[in-house]
């Protein structure tokens, strides 16, 4: 008489596959894409704006980065780690010097009567640019009007800009807005 072959138990197998499965999901880690948190200015309509509102090009940071993610500040060739501090002294234009750029007298809660800056930062990249270098680029722009908020929150209410009311964070704001003009990307030379 023939021998017969064993069978294997695979009526536990599906359970056994579903419980590694849910193990699996449970305990992986998925990454997670993260953009940039940006507050866009509100839309305003081009028949409203009046000729004399023309952002005269004194008051324009200008900050390139080119396909070879060589940063350009007014025209020059800049180190990154630099960009916060230029940034810093555009925007806050301490001495009123002739190439910064212009303030005007401006009433603002908890301060008075101040001068406040008519400075926009303008950053356009090319298309190739590194990713990573755009974001470096936009970090450190940001960065450079964040400290000077915190500075103004520090001299004037003695605390940080974080733990100021809504109010003083809107007074702070004011003499210190976020004006960064973002260009579309550009195929500047190559192929």
């Amino acid at each position: 008489m023939a021998r017969k072959t064993p069978e294997v138990p695979a009526t536990s197998l599906a359970d056994i596959a579903f419980m590694l499965l849910i193990f699996f999901l449970v305990t992986t880690t998925m990454d997670v894409d993260s953009g940039l948190e940006r507050r866009l200015p509100q839309w305003i309509d081009p028949e409203e704006l009046e000729n004399d509102d023309r952002i005269n090009e004194r008051n324009v940071f200008v900050v390139l980065v080119n396909r070879n993610n060589d940063l350009l500040v007014e025209g020059e060739y800049a180190n990154i780690d630099d960009l916060r501090e230029r940034a810093k002294e555009f925007m806050a234009n301490p001495y009123n010097e002739e190439n910064l750029p212009e303030k005007e007298p401006k009433q603002v809660p908890y301060f008075g009567e101040v001068m406040v800056t008519k400075g926009v930062i303008s950053l356009r990249n090319d298309m190739d640019t590194k990713y990573g270098t755009y974001i470096a680029v936009q970090n450190e722009l940001v960065a450079a009007i964040n400290e000077l908020r915190e500075e103004l929150s520090k001299e004037q209410f003695g605390k940080s800009y974080e733990d100021l009311d809504k109010e003083q964070q809107e007074a702070v704001r004011e003499i210190y807005p976020s004006k960064i003009s973002e260009a579309e990307p550009k195929k500047v030379g190559g192929n």
